[in-house]
Protein backbone atom coordinates (compact mmCIF):
# COMPACT_ATOMS: atom_id res chain seq x y z
CA UNK A 1 0.00 0.00 0.00
CA UNK A 2 1.50 3.29 -0.94
CA UNK A 3 1.81 5.81 1.47
CA UNK A 4 1.27 10.12 0.95
CA UNK A 5 3.18 12.75 2.27
CA UNK A 6 1.72 16.04 1.99
CA UNK A 7 3.82 19.40 2.34
CA UNK A 8 2.61 22.79 2.82
CA UNK A 9 4.37 25.20 0.10
CA UNK A 10 5.24 28.26 -1.06
CA UNK A 11 4.79 27.04 -4.72
CA UNK A 12 1.51 29.17 -6.13
CA UNK A 13 1.44 29.00 -9.83
CA UNK A 14 1.40 26.37 -13.19
CA UNK A 15 4.87 28.03 -14.15
CA UNK A 16 6.39 27.03 -10.95
CA UNK A 17 5.39 23.32 -10.98
CA UNK A 18 6.75 23.33 -14.73
CA UNK A 19 10.05 25.05 -13.25
CA UNK A 20 10.49 22.28 -11.01
CA UNK A 21 9.23 18.95 -12.51
CA UNK A 22 12.15 17.62 -14.43
CA UNK A 23 14.26 18.03 -10.95
CA UNK A 24 11.55 16.49 -8.82
CA UNK A 25 11.28 13.27 -11.42
CA UNK A 26 14.87 12.91 -10.86
CA UNK A 27 14.65 12.60 -7.31
CA UNK A 28 11.54 11.43 -7.14
CA UNK A 29 11.85 8.41 -9.70
CA UNK A 30 8.70 6.62 -10.86
CA UNK A 31 6.89 8.63 -8.19
CA UNK A 32 3.87 9.85 -8.02
CA UNK A 33 3.14 13.78 -6.96
CA UNK A 34 1.35 16.46 -7.37
CA UNK A 35 1.01 19.95 -6.47
CA UNK A 36 -2.73 21.30 -5.09
CA UNK A 37 -2.41 25.40 -5.46
CA UNK A 38 -6.33 26.07 -5.24
CA UNK A 39 -5.17 24.28 -1.51
CA UNK A 40 -4.33 27.36 0.95
CA UNK A 41 -0.93 25.72 2.05
CA UNK A 42 -0.25 24.82 -1.76
CA UNK A 43 0.13 21.70 -0.86
CA UNK A 44 2.82 19.23 -2.80
CA UNK A 45 1.39 15.61 -2.16
CA UNK A 46 4.17 12.50 -3.02
CA UNK A 47 2.28 8.84 -3.03
CA UNK A 48 4.99 6.00 -2.71
CA UNK A 49 5.66 2.67 -1.75
CA UNK A 50 9.05 3.12 -0.59
CA UNK A 51 10.62 5.15 1.83
CA UNK A 52 11.16 9.05 0.82
CA UNK A 53 13.76 11.08 2.58
CA UNK A 54 11.47 13.77 3.56
CA UNK A 55 14.72 16.06 3.81
CA UNK A 56 15.42 15.49 0.07
CA UNK A 57 12.34 16.54 -0.92
CA UNK A 58 12.14 19.82 1.80
CA UNK A 59 15.78 20.43 0.83
CA UNK A 60 15.19 21.07 -3.34
CA UNK A 61 12.16 22.97 -3.20
CA UNK A 62 14.37 25.56 -0.52
CA UNK A 63 17.07 25.33 -2.41
CA UNK A 64 14.67 26.28 -5.34
CA UNK A 65 13.76 29.45 -3.37
CA UNK A 66 10.32 28.04 -1.87
CA UNK A 67 9.33 26.99 1.67
CA UNK A 68 8.29 23.47 1.97
CA UNK A 69 7.77 21.89 5.25
CA UNK A 70 5.65 18.29 5.81
CA UNK A 71 1.74 19.51 7.06
CA UNK A 72 1.17 18.24 10.10
CA UNK A 73 -2.19 17.23 10.41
Amino acid sequence: MASIEVYKTSVSTLDQVKSLKDELNKVLKNIEWNFDLEDCDKIFRVATDSKITLSAVESLLQSKGFDCSVLEY
